[in-house]
């Protein structure tokens, strides 16, 4: 059956218009993405299938093109529109983090951090500059690859947060494997980057493991600071 054909306050974006958009399933959500089903399955049919085929959200969005677009119905111009989506997210919730300290809006930061390095099949240690209101200058993806304590170099970090007149960090990296817990390795690379760091007065507030599922983990609210 088509949406068309569903009762009024079934279909997705009637739904969306009169309850807002956190009533709505993951799958209605996509179906208002993708608008049109294809042949055999509706719009919401099809995010279903969507949604199966990745397992979640995060790994659907962060699919490369030709594995988006070898999923039938889809193709470049909806991965291309998709990333549009994602970008787009991640450069109003950069535009927030600009705005006002970043620890006014701690979920915020969390949104953006899995936005921006959750979907991510690889490592990457991520430095998010503050100035002195901690507000958010700019932030930089530094390292890519294993991270270990040899592999991040407290001495790029410095330099970066001096060539940008940082007053503090927010330190972030990511666990593809999706182990959510900060190993000692990581341990060890904060407390190395929070002595180098000292040194040039420039503090480190936090610093975040970003699963690739699930919830972003702060050292701060850990004791691990």
């Amino acid at each position: 059956m088509a949406i068309t054909d569903w009762p009024a306050d079934e279909r997705p974006r009637e739904k969306l218009l009169a309850r807002g958009a956190a009533a709505l399933s993951d799958a209605e959500l996509l179906a208002i993405f993708l608008r049109v089903g294809i042949r055999g399955q509706s719009a919401v049919d099809l995010a279903r299938t969507l949604l199966s085929r990745f397992g979640s959200l995060t790994r659907m969005c962060g699919a490369d093109a030709n594995e988006f677009a070898a999923v039938p119905g889809m193709g470049l111009a909806k991965y291309a529109q998709l990333q549009a989506v994602m970008e787009l997210s991640r450069r109003a919730l950069a535009e927030t983090l600009a705005e006002r300290p970043l620890f006014d809006s701690p979920q915020v930061v969390r949104d953006w951090l899995r936005l921006r390095l959750g979907h991510l099949p690889h490592e990457t240690f991520c430095v998010l500059l503050l100035d002195a209101r901690h507000c958010m200058i700019e932030a930089v993806d530094l390292f890519r690859g294993t991270l270990t304590q040899t592999s991040v170099y407290p001495r790029e970090v410095v330099k970066l947060a001096l060539a940008r007149n940082a007053a503090a960090v927010i330190l972030a990296h990511n666990h593809p494997s999706g182990a959510a817990e900060p190993s000692t390795a990581d341990e060890l690379l904060t407390r190395a980057l929070k002595d180098a760091l000292g040194l040039v007065d420039v503090r480190v507030l936090d610093h975040f493991v970003v699963p690739a599922h699930g919830h972003p983990v702060s050292f701060a609210e850990r004791g691990l600071l």
